[in-house]
């Protein structure tokens, strides 16, 4: 659907309330590029997905622990280093996902324990949900963490346009340094004519746009 820009912007306000703290920053250690992961609640557990070429190769990756994820107040660390053998990476799609089990014990082991909002199973966009979009855009919004001068990583939505393209889904425009691994969420009316929240997909780097490996392939394996 194409939705009012009234519209779009209740929906993003509403994407922020609802799963902010699904969201995480992601950087490969030392200088690599700063994106963003999010956790997937799927059937078969908690995942944290993210952008795999750029996001996910390094031997290790840092993701970083906002204060509303963590409880209680003050005893988590700023960041947790991921060894990248952690990560199963998809080729095919382009993203990594982990299984966030060994997140939730390592925070018990240190005393603390995850406050998230993961994406529910229930909006995952299913494979008839991405084959609705065609060549026409659509309204797509982006859930990420961007990056200020002063190098914070301040909660942030895009919306953007999802056409079908060639090679898939495709974002239509460019979007800001830390938006890579984020989720893209589109609204979609069913066949009762009921409009639901989906969300499609992953951002992955490009060019003229930013292509969505989407989730009915990415969770195709899972478990």
């Amino acid at each position: 659907m194409l939705l009012e820009p009234d519209a779009e912007n209740e929906v993003a306000y509403e994407l922020c309330q609802l799963l902010g703290r699904a969201i995480l920053p992601i950087r490969p250690a030392g200088d690599g590029p700063v994106g963003t992961a999010f956790f997937l609640h799927h059937p078969t557990g908690e995942y944290l997905l993210t952008a795999a070429d750029v996001l996910a190769y390094a031997d290790v990756a840092e993701i970083g622990l906002r204060p509303s994820v963590t409880e209680p107040t003050g005893v988590a660390a700023d960041a947790l280093a991921l060894p990248c053998g952690w990560w199963v990476h998809r080729p095919e799609g382009g993203v990594a996902v982990l299984p966030a089990g060994g997140l939730h014990d390592r925070a018990v082991r240190e005393g603390w324990r995850w406050r998230t909002q993961s994406v529910p199973d229930a909006i995952a966009a299913g494979a008839d949900d991405v084959a609705r979009i065609g060549a026409e855009p659509v309204s797509a919004i982006v859930l990420a963490l961007g990056v200020r001068d002063d190098g914070s990583r301040p909660l942030e939505v895009a919306v953007e346009r999802v056409v079908r393209a060639a090679d898939g889904l495709r974002l239509t425009g460019e979007l800001p340094a830390g938006y890579l691994g984020a989720p893209v969420f589109g609204v979609q009316a069913d066949v009762a004519g009921e409009v639901g929240l989906r969300c499609l997909g992953v951002v992955l780097p490009g060019e003229g746009g930013h292509p969505v490996a989407t989730l009915d392939r990415v969770v195709t394996d899972l478990g």
